[in-house]
């Protein structure tokens, strides 16, 4: 109960089944989207004080929200992508997905529960994600460095999650090939030749400006299609260091 103001106490007409409702709830409030907004406040009602974690189906949430799966399936998209909750999907449509209140919008000291981001992927794991997803984005140098590992386990604690980096890196590259082509174009350029993303670290401005505006379905397709035409350029047009090497040798 609270004081409220006029020198009386507050009382709940329901003492149980509440959830507190502070500052992060605003916050979460003025960041997501009406739909999103919507299922975060489900979860914070119906999630474990102690764990802040809740399981449902998609199927579950779905029609509690009165909306279509698959605009449910977006909803729990952006509350990960924003880091607003960790999600670990279920193995199949009629499983129950684990969703975990992140730290930064859970109002309650957790108890005898391992960290948010430990408990449900470990950082071994995670920098494993990622460097697989930077080895193979093909815009890269083509090796993982002590660097970039450190970078990866920094994008863990923020609590970052793996889809956001990974369309971070789909944007990187289109922007690369754009940029490539452009210069290839250019009359100071006649050369060609392109230069690999060096570092993890170059992705990161990418990735607020991802977290900041999640990807729609159709925006993803499109940035896919435009890595991949960059990809296919790159293998068949020589690196910058191969350009000058060769014309050094003809010098």
């Amino acid at each position: 109960m609270t004081s409220n103001g006029n020198g009386g106490r507050l009382r709940l007409k329901e003492p149980t089944g509440w959830f507190a409702a502070g500052a992060s709830f605003e916050t979460a409030l003025l960041e997501l989207s009406d739909g999103a907004f919507r299922l975060f406040a489900l979860i914070c009602l119906r999630a474990d004080r102690h764990t802040g974690r809740f399981q449902s189906t998609h199927k579950e949430l779905a029609a509690a929200l009165s909306r279509s799966k698959r605009a449910t399936g977006g909803y729990i998209m952006e509350l990960e992508q924003k880091g607003v909750c960790l999600v670990r999907s279920a193995s199949n449509q009629h499983a129950r997905s684990l969703f975990e209140v992140s730290e930064s919008y859970w109002p309650y000291e957790r108890i005898g529960t391992e960290h948010l981001k430990r408990s449900v992927e470990g950082v071994d794991s995670y920098v494993a994600r990622i460097r697989d997803l930077y080895l193979t984005c093909g815009c890269g140098s083509g090796s993982f460095s002590a660097a970039d590992e450190r970078t990866a386990m920094e994008l863990f604690k923020r609590g970052i999650p793996v889809a956001v980096v990974e369309d971070a890196m789909l944007l990187g590259c289109a922007r690369k090939y754009v940029s490539s082509e452009n210069k290839a174009g250019s009359a100071g350029n006649r050369a060609g030749g392109w230069a690999p993303i060096g570092s993890l670290a170059y992705f990161e401005p990418l990735i607020e400006e991802v977290r900041l505006t999640p990807f729609s379905s159709e925006y993803r397709r499109y940035v896919r299609a435009k890595a991949k035409a960059y990809w296919q350029c790159c293998s068949r047009r020589p690196t910058l260091a191969a350009v000058r090497d060769s014309a050094g040798a003809k010098k």
